[in-house]
């Protein structure tokens, strides 16, 4: 939900007004087609909306699952919605990055900060945004991950990835270091602000038999 509501966010402030908006999230409706849906910004952002009830769904189903197998509830739910945040909060931007852009070829701009110069606001905060759900919830998810420094790390060793592919495609878009430092701060300040939820599993996550043994036996003692 919040992603979906991020992505509505940036649309928001990137195009005007409300109404501008929603006729822009209705055009691969009113102009159906297989690359209107899957080759434009505007397809791509409705798909992410009408998939966000497909994704609570799926979080249901990851958290019951892994309950059924024993992970206590709480933690059941924390790793599922985390895993599945992730996803839904990264392929739509990586998408959107990976459409083919309107330059003349591969363009590689090695230069930093000569890009984030020429960048309106909409760029800055979508590039922010492109790995902030990976930053926000991979620490929550793995405790291996509980650093802002690893998240730093793997949110620009992603960037790298993504901007090398831009190149290798040739999608004709520019692969800019900018967008990396970008992709890497977005990640790094979204670790910062869920901060507060790295705690580790407790016990493992799991309703163990040995545990629940040890329990029925102090509940005997109290009653003898």
């Amino acid at each position: 939900m919040i992603a979906g509501l991020v992505i509505l966010g940036v649309a928001i402030a990137a195009f005007g007004p409300v109404g501008a908006v929603l006729r822009i999230l209705s055009m691969p409706v009113r102009a159906p087609g297989w690359y209107v849906w899957v080759g434009t910004f505007n397809g791509v952002a409705l798909i992410t909306v009408a998939a966000l009830p497909l994704a609570a769904l799926a979080v249901w189903a990851l958290a019951r699952r892994r309950s059924v197998t024993g992970t206590t509830p709480a933690w059941a739910w924390r790793r599922s919605l985390a895993e599945v945040g992730i996803v839904y909060g990264t392929v739509p931007w990586v998408w959107m990055i990976l459409l083919p852009g309107d330059e003349a070829g591969a363009v590689v701009s090695p230069v930093p900060l000569r890009d984030l110069l020429t960048m309106d606001t909409g760029q800055v905060v979508g590039n922010l945004l492109v790995f902030a759900a990976l930053g926000f919830l991979a620490p929550v998810r793995s405790s291996a991950l509980a650093s802002v420094t690893r998240i730093l790390a793997l949110g620009a060793g992603c960037s790298v990835l993504v901007e090398t592919a831009q190149y290798v495609l040739r999608l004709d878009r520019v692969s800019s270091v900018d967008d990396v430092l970008l992709n890497t701060a977005g990640a790094g300040l979204a670790a910062l602000a869920s901060h507060r939820w790295w705690r580790a599993a407790p016990a493992s996550g799991r309703r163990t038999q040995a545990g629940c043994e040890v329990q029925e036996t102090k509940a005997v003692t109290r009653q003898d």
